[in-house]
């Protein structure tokens, strides 16, 4: 969770829980420490934490951006009343804001953390994504989603959720048969693979993972989509050609702050006169923050949360026209909701392959990403750019529906705006 380190009115045992008895006030946090035990606030929900001793509360405390997961892998506390995700819920919702220190000059630090060149980028994607292929299917949908889903009804199975977010993605970049399509941060090519399934395109696959690159491959083979998808471990700003549409989903997080003004400046030069593109990334809600420490340490080194006030003068900059801007709010919670369900369906057999602290740590990866975006700051951004200002449709329209009209620009024919291949858009 993101709290501020150095709490300083907690300096050693024994404990001081003055704090918690004054923030603590939406539902009940039960510290069991001993012997004895402590509550705090009112209501649901209702988490209870069983620690081994008073001096794990001030490690907690010194240091709880770091230290409530460290200690957590460590094993030295467990979860009494309520499960992880009604505890991580009930310190974020209480404490997370209150303990935020205002007016901390934190840019050269969030500089430092995404410096991201050419070989750090190659190194921190390997990092996380070349974990076994056994672990993400364990957790993802059949078709290897590894980014946020599309829930039009939270109900939905996460099968129709992914699908749905790759037919809301498609829309938006209005693709028509016979296109090329460039995905910046394929994964495991399941979008790619997608929009050259049931949209008749062409797509190029980038992606820094030799072990997503593997997968991903076999699947284009399986599928028989090897002559319409063609994938390779290259990084965007090596990349040359000329496309259609550009789409880039769940890899704008790894691209680092300093390099924004170059990432649109390359979407600009690939994308040809009346190319449209479509940036799909988690993002801060407010000003820009650094990411968790304990998330860069474990499991994203390197990464950084874009707000819009980072992004909006690099796509300024480089002259690409904002057509559109939607903000899912919730959809990565129920996404990540449903990875931790399934993980936890299979935990014992990863605590005898990878070990009781690799699971402790993935699981708390998981629900402390679900509650940043259910309690926190996080949300989802699909930025639609296009290099023409009638490169799109004037209204929503085309999104929804039957889509039989999708993308049919009336007043971009009207006002004599050819396509490139001389028809009207």
């Amino acid at each position: 969770m993101i709290l501020q380190p150095d709490w300083s009115a907690v300096t050693g045992e024994p404990v001081n829980l003055d704090l918690l008895e004054r923030f603590v006030r939406e539902g009940t946090l039960i510290l069991h420490i001993g012997d004895e035990q402590h509550r705090f606030g009112n209501g649901l929900p209702v988490a209870g934490m069983r620690l081994q001793s008073a001096s794990v509360v001030n490690r907690i405390l010194r240091n709880p951006q770091v230290n409530l997961g460290e200690t957590y892998l460590a094993g030295d506390w467990q979860v009494a009343e309520g499960t992880l995700h009604d505890l991580l819920s009930v310190l974020r919702r209480n404490l997370e804001r209150q303990l935020a220190e205002p007016g901390r000059a934190r840019l050269p630090g969030i500089l430092l953390q995404s410096w991201n060149g050419l070989s750090a980028s190659r190194r921190n994607v390997s990092h996380h994504y070349n974990l076994d292929e056994d672990l993400f299917r364990a957790c993802l949908d059949a078709q290897m989603h590894y980014s946020c889903a599309y829930f039009r009804d939270p109900d939905m199975s996460l099968e129709a959720a992914q699908h749905a977010k790759s037919e809301h993605i498609a829309r938006k970049l209005c693709l028509r048969p016979g296109m090329r399509v460039l995905d910046i941060g394929c994964g495991w090519g399941s979008l790619a693979q997608h929009l050259a399934e049931h949209h008749d395109v062409f797509v190029t696959g980038l992606t820094l993972s030799e072990e997503q690159l593997r997968v991903a491959r076999q699947s284009v083979a399986m599928r028989g989509l090897g002559d319409r998808v063609e994938l390779r471990l290259e990084d965007y700003r090596l990349h040359g050609g000329v496309y259609d549409r550009i789409v880039s989903v769940g890899m704008f997080e790894h691209v680092g702050r300093r390099n924004y003004r170059r990432f649109f400046r390359a979407v600009a030069q690939m994308l040809n006169a009346d190319g449209v593109a479509v940036l799909h990334t988690i993002a801060n809600s407010g000003p820009p923050a650094p990411v968790s420490p304990w998330i860069r340490r474990h499991i994203f080194p390197g990464g950084y949360i874009p707000s819009l006030s980072d992004m909006a003068p690099q796509v300024e900059k480089a002259r690409l026209v904002s057509t559109d801007i939607e903000v899912l709010r919730r959809h990565y919670a129920l996404t990540l909701r449903e990875w931790q369900r399934r993980f936890q369906r299979q935990r014992e057999r990863f605590v005898a392959s990878h070990g009781e602290t690799f699971c402790r740590m993935w699981e708390f990866y998981l629900v402390s990403s679900q509650t940043a975006f259910e309690v926190g700051d996080l949300v989802v951004l699909q930025w639609q750019l296009a290099r023409h200002n009638l490169g799109v449709p004037v209204t929503r329209d085309y999104l929804y529906g039957d889509g039989s009209n999708a993308c049919r620009n009336p007043l971009r024919a009207a006002a004599g705006v050819s396509s490139r291949n001389g028809s009207a858009a």
